[in-house]
């Protein structure tokens, strides 16, 4: 399965071409704990280092944002000729925006011959930071002061809706992110997405050349609709819009160089997973020559995998052998089923747990997670085999009189109880705030796996049903019902992850005590 799914990609034209520079790519230059939000500028030499890396790979980077020590870029780039595309951020705060201004006049004065255009506010009218008529008077005021075209930048449908922002500037500049669209398009269908819409904006805008300000797909992250980030359609649709943009003879800027992991906290992994480059290492995701792959390390993955399901055997055969009675069949093959369960997903479980974690909070919940996951399928083998029942909460954490004295029972059951607490955080979270939320369905199927086939084979005959799980079931249960409607049939990563809830819902439904 795992050489199936980390067959690479051949590509008709490489992202990156060693035979033709890309047009123009959007930079930030942050890094690690680097922010917008920190008062901290920016290292003139850190600037210098990725300008002199970007200059192999581009003729032009896009900017956004003149503070923080983005003020040295124009004079850094033109020193390893890279032509800048100089960003003005607007936001609510006039002083901010005043002084982003004068520095970006001050700069487009100062480096005409490198700045090829000022952007004037991004995605504006999208963030609804500013009227229309205040901002086309603010653009038609920078134009009248610098020797370069200005214009400005938003997502397509707001160029659309805000025609009257045509005598302001010199020229449009459009975002087109299919993943980004409220009618998500997949991989597939991004190029032919990106050019459809790049004739609808010329013709609402004749006489105007168009600028395609931000186009790409992210390489990691949650799916939307049909939409799913991968290195592979990372790689295929940019590899394609570039070969369009070439054959229709188009600008286009690619969102973006580098990864940006400081985004993960606001835009959730998908939003910080848009660069040609890896953040940390800062090398190139896809070098020219080598196949694209969705597992470039998969063989590490797969013997992992398979170390950890032969683990699992050998819990349950050193289980039943020190029992007086043999197992029924039906308890080895449920083994069989966790263990080919964990095998297979465990090092999908720890990619996506090193790709979504982005500081302490996020390594602690993915990794407790990951480690529940992990520890289920081996304690889910030995209760199989020794017919244990899942342990309930009030084993655990009830009165004295309720508790197990069984250290493996409570060990058994703080695994459940870290499955459940994250389970429940990651359901509400697709309830309430979902748009980012990344899908657990790898670790949470390890984990319950083994947990329903024990409730399903081990189920306590009498009893009653304990409110705690009953309350817990019917939160899983509602979550599923909704991440499945909300999220739609086309993203199989929710419905997977409805799918991991119904099991849990299931196993606690069935406890007694």
């Amino acid at each position: 399965m795992w050489w199936w799914l980390a067959t690479p990609i051949n590509l008709a034209r490489a992202p990156i071409d060693p035979n033709a520079k890309l047009q123009c790519i959007s930079y930030a230059p942050f890094r690690n704990n680097q922010t917008s939000e920190s008062p901290t500028p920016v290292p003139r030499d850190q600037i210098a280092e990725d300008l002199a890396q970007l200059a192999k790979i581009t003729d032009c980077i896009r900017t956004y944002a003149t503070d923080l020590g983005l003020d040295q870029i124009p004079e850094l780039a033109s020193k390893v000729g890279l032509k800048v595309i100089q960003g003005i951020w607007l936001d609510r705060d006039r002083q901010k925006n005043a002084t982003q201004i004068s520095t970006g006049i001050r700069l487009a004065r100062q480096y005409p011959e490198t700045i090829t255009a000022l952007v004037v506010g991004n995605e504006v009218l999208l963030h609804r930071t500013m009227t229309p008529s205040d901002l086309a008077a603010l653009i038609r005021s920078v134009k009248a002061q610098v020797p370069v075209p200005v214009t400005y930048s938003d997502v397509w449908e707001y160029w659309l809706r805000y025609r009257e922002l045509d005598d302001a500037v010199d020229f449009v500049t459009v975002h087109i992110l299919p993943y980004w669209e409220n009618v998500p398009v997949p991989a597939k269908s991004a190029a032919a997405h990106v050019d459809a819409v790049r004739k609808q904006v010329a013709s609402a805008f004749p006489g105007k050349e168009i600028l395609i300000g931000e186009t790409g797909w992210p390489s990691e992250g949650r799916m939307r609709a049909s939409a799913l980030p991968s290195r592979t359609n990372q790689a295929r649709v940019i590899s394609e819009v570039l070969d369009l943009a070439r054959r229709e003879n188009f600008r286009v800027n690619l969102f973006e160089a580098y990864d940006e992991l400081w985004k993960h906290e606001f835009e959730g992994t998908v939003g910080g997973s848009w660069g040609l480059f890896d953040s940390a290492q800062r090398t190139l995701k896809y070098p020219p020559g080598i196949p694209v792959s969705n597992y470039p390390l998969w063989k590490l993955q797969m013997s992992s995998g398979m170390a950890l399901a032969i683990l699992v055997f050998g819990t349950a055969w050193l289980t039943s052998s020190r029992k007086p009675s043999q197992p029924r069949l039906v308890s080895w093959f449920a083994v069989a089923i966790s263990a080919t369960t964990a095998g297979v997903l465990f090092g999908l479980a720890a990619q996506k747990m090193f790709y979504e974690s982005y500081d302490a909070g996020s390594w602690l919940l993915w990794g407790a997670l990951l480690v529940a996951a992990t520890a289920s399928p081996l304690f889910g083998a030995n209760a199989l085999m020794s017919g244990r029942a899942p342990p309930t909460f009030l084993e655990l954490l009830g009165p004295k009189d309720y508790r197990t004295p069984s250290e493996l029972a409570i060990t058994h059951g703080l695994i459940l109880i870290v499955t459940i607490v994250i389970g429940t955080e990651t359901a509400l979270g697709f309830m309430f705030d979902p748009r980012e939320k990344d899908f657990p369905f790898a670790a949470l199927t390890m984990a319950a796996v083994p947990f329903a086939a024990m409730a399903q084979l081990n189920r306590p005959k009498k009893g009653n049903r304990p409110m705690a799980e009953a309350i817990f079931a019917g939160v899983f249960l509602v979550a599923a019902i909704y991440a499945a409607l909300s999220e739609g049939p086309d993203n199989w990563q929710s419905l997977w992850t409805c799918a991991a809830y119904i099991l849990l819902a299931a196993t606690l439904w069935r406890a007694r005590v």
